[in-house]
């Protein structure tokens, strides 16, 4: 055969886990997707992912009500990752896809910048309903490991 050979990209690996309705649930998503990350060769920028889903996390406990678990779904494909968080909220994240363009976020608030940075830093997000509620998601590119010179 001429030519490189055709490569089939493996399955992808996902990852899905219930987290508490708590801001306990931030950082145990961020270890989460730090571990998952971690293992594969071409991951998507670690330190985005960890934000990001932070971001989506902290939202879902914040602006939905109720003690059901939320859920992450880390899903690591060929091409990057895809992370998801599902709360039991049906109702739409806010400016995430449709930002009004006269309503930025006031640089001297705490809060207000979470939906920005997801449109910023991802390659593409959205959000979907669910059976028991929505999924709001994200997804990042792989970017190959940085060599560190000895």
């Amino acid at each position: 055969m001429n030519g490189s050979a055709l490569h089939e990209p493996s399955a992808p690996a996902s990852w899905r886990i219930a987290l508490p309705h708590t801001s306990a649930a931030v950082p145990v998503a961020r270890a989460l997707v730090r571990t998952a990350l971690a293992e594969i060769e071409h991951a998507a920028d670690s330190d985005t992912a960890e934000l990001l889903t932070a971001e989506l996390v902290a939202n879902a406990v914040e602006h939905t009500r109720g003690d059901t678990p939320i859920e992450l779904v880390v899903e690591l494909l060929p091409t990057g990752c895809r992370v998801e968080v599902h709360d039991p909220d049906p109702a739409p994240p806010g400016d995430l896809t449709a930002p009004d363009p006269l309503c930025e976020p006031d640089p001297w608030q705490e809060h207000g910048r979470g939906l920005l940075l997801i449109r910023t830093l991802s390659s593409s997000c959205g959000h979907r309903p669910t059976e028991s509620g929505k999924a709001v998601w994200f997804r990042l590119p792989a970017v190959p490991h940085q060599r560190t010179s000895s």
